[in-house]
């Protein structure tokens, strides 16, 4: 009887690793699939929303589209169409802009080769 305790804590200790181990390769697998490119994208926009410049063509988030004319530390002004009305926007409102949309486009592009 003494042998068949033994036996049943070593099988209920071993149980309790192999539950750990699981629960850890379900984080990374979670973490590499979900967290880490969600990290990549949001910090490759802030560089692009850092980065923007006069003349710069932009999207909104909205899906307004314009050049800038104008950048301060948390806001861009920009111009939509031949009418020239001017926008003005917080940094973060800004989706997209045409050079990001090019590189895009080009990695997409070779990828397909």
């Amino acid at each position: 009887m003494n042998l068949f305790l033994t036996e049943a804590t070593a099988t209920a200790a071993g149980g309790g690793m192999s539950m750990i181990f699981m629960l850890v390769a379900m984080f990374a697998i979670f973490y590499f699939l979900m967290i880490r490119p969600e990290n990549k994208k949001k910090k490759k926009t802030e560089e692009m929303r850092s980065s923007l410049s006069l003349g710069d063509g932009i999207t909104t988030i909205g899906g307004i589209t314009g050049k800038i004319v104008q950048v301060t530390e948390d806001t861009v002004t920009f111009e939509t169409g031949e009418d020239r009305v001017r926008i003005q926007v917080k940094k973060w409102a800004i989706s997209t802009t045409d050079k990001m949309e090019a590189a895009e486009a080009e990695a997409a592009k070779s990828k397909r080769r």
